[in-house]
């Protein structure tokens, strides 16, 4: 074989190994796979789109009961009697089956063989699912992450807003500025509320607070940390 001819196997190679990871990754998933109904394995957020990076609307208890529109990626689009919204498929388990968490659905394999001979290049691509032998994939139960619920009455009535184990808010929104007198702390996290926004003049708890004393109606930025 001659340079130039290495450099067109070479070429052809690198376009066909594109394309065939690109069938591959990016071979949707049945809609029908992942409808259905599911409950909450922890307490999780919805949110209003299919990332943490979206606000929240509404947040599921352990053991709550919603039903599945569709899935993208890791998230699901659940309907429930509260707000609707984006859920993390790790904190959610197919109804009626305990324990099955709902995950991306896998796509088919992928192989591509190229030869050179006589009569020219020679390309196959072949797609099938993996055969007898192969070991199954064991998915991991994902980490559990804690979550702090605040109110704006005492003893953890009126209305409330929920962030996870990690989320800090330097400046909370102007409908919960200074009007948050109680926290649900159940998980034990080191809760920081601050009078001030930008985490200044603070106070941390590390249990439930049905009553926040001199923090009364005077919580600007929070932070939770395990």
């Amino acid at each position: 074989m001659n340079r130039r001819t290495r450099k067109l196997v070479l070429n052809i190679a690198t376009g066909v190994a594109i394309a065939a990871t690109a069938a591959v990754v990016f071979t949707p998933a049945s809609a029908s796979a992942q409808s259905g109904g599911a409950t909450a394995t922890a307490p999780v957020n919805v949110r209003s789109g299919p990332g943490t990076g979206f606000g929240i609307v509404d947040s599921l208890r352990r053991g709550e009961r919603v039903d599945i529109d569709r899935c993208q990626g890791s998230w699901c689009y659940i309907y429930q009697d509260g707000p609707s919204g984006w859920v993390s498929a790790d904190y959610l388990s197919r109804s009626g089956s305990p324990g099955q968490l709902l995950g991306p659905v896998a796509g088919p394999d992928a192989g591509v063989g190229i030869s050179v001979g006589p009569g020219g290049v020679s390309i196959g691509i072949g797609t099938g699912r993996p055969g007898p032998g192969r070991p199954p994939v064991v998915v991991e139960p994902p980490r559990y992450v804690g979550e702090v619920c605040f109110y704006d009455e005492r003893r953890f009535r009126g209305s409330e807003f929920c962030v996870e184990e990690g989320e800090s808010l330097a400046r909370l929104p102007r409908d919960w500025d200074d009007v948050i007198r109680s926290i649900d702390n159940p998980d034990g996290l080191q809760v920081q509320v601050c009078t001030r926004a930008g985490f200044r003049d603070c106070r941390t708890y590390t249990s439930s607070a049905s009553n926040l004393g001199a923090f009364e109606d005077d919580i600007s930025s929070i932070r939770v940390r395990f």
